[in-house]
């Protein structure tokens, strides 16, 4: 029995004919898929689209296969494609360290689902890290103009989730700082779990692509990106409330 699968229906309201008819299948298909049978990667992916989950939430044990030799766990085509229970679950799991580079990251810190949960996780004592452009940056400045929004609309949009993120800054586990390095990817860890969203030129973030990536033994493609985290940490400057 797939209890993550069957919970998950329960929640969304969906019988195993309502899945059927949407993803042209039988409803005796969907029942084996409840009963523990694994469905094929395309049923897996519509599945977990319609359910608004990633699917090692479905399917924990062919992720863990799927990323024993590379580390990839899915890869979006979108940052805005990765479900908002992906966002979630990624956080919510953390149980030693939360790190975020971005230019701005407003997405995150304009969701307050998630500002929550990163205030819970820091006051159970988990180390939150959020790195973002500095504002007066000729970084910054470039980054809009890559974007097509300009550079003060970039700068605009790091200074609203400062506002936003105001909260987290009196709690002890959490630390904000500035960068001005040029970017090539955002990165957002939670513990040996990250998702790397690209920079494109001429593309918002939000329309470039995201990869989640998972530690393995045999993978050194996460500490890669954990390496150039922490070049970008040491070197940017601290953020108080007061600036």
């Amino acid at each position: 029995m797939n209890e993550n699968l069957r919970d998950a229906l329960a929640r969304a309201r969906l019988q195993p004919t309502d899945v059927a008819t949407k993803l042209r299948v039988t409803p005796k298909t969907v029942a084996r898929w409840i009963g523990g049978r694994v469905p094929y990667p395309r049923y897996r992916t519509a599945l977990a689209d319609l359910l608004d989950l990633d699917e090692a939430e479905l399917w924990p044990d062919v992720q863990r296969r799927r990323t024993t030799a590379s580390g990839i766990v899915a890869v979006y085509p979108h940052r805005w494609s990765v479900p908002r229970a992906v966002w979630l679950h990624l956080f919510e799991t953390a149980e030693t360290e939360i790190s975020i580079l971005a230019y701005s990251g407003l997405f995150l810190a304009d969701d307050t689902g998630i500002t929550r949960t990163l205030a819970a996780k820091a006051k159970a004592g988990v180390k939150i890290r959020i790195l973002l452009g500095d504002p007066d940056s000729q970084a910054v400045a470039d980054r809009g103009t890559d974007e097509g929004i300009g550079p003060d609309v970039m700068a605009a949009k790091i200074r609203n989730a400062l506002v936003l993120y105001k909260p987290l800054c009196s709690l002890e586990a959490v630390e904000i700082r500035l960068h001005s390095a040029v970017l090539y990817n955002s990165l957002y860890r939670a513990d040996d779990q990250l998702i790397v969203n690209a920079h494109i030129y001429g593309t918002p973030a939000a329309d470039a692509p995201a990869w989640h990536i998972r530690a393995t033994e045999k993978a050194d493609l996460l500490t890669t990106y954990l390496d150039s985290y922490e070049r970008a940490w040491t070197t940017a400057r601290p953020y108080t409330t007061e600036q």
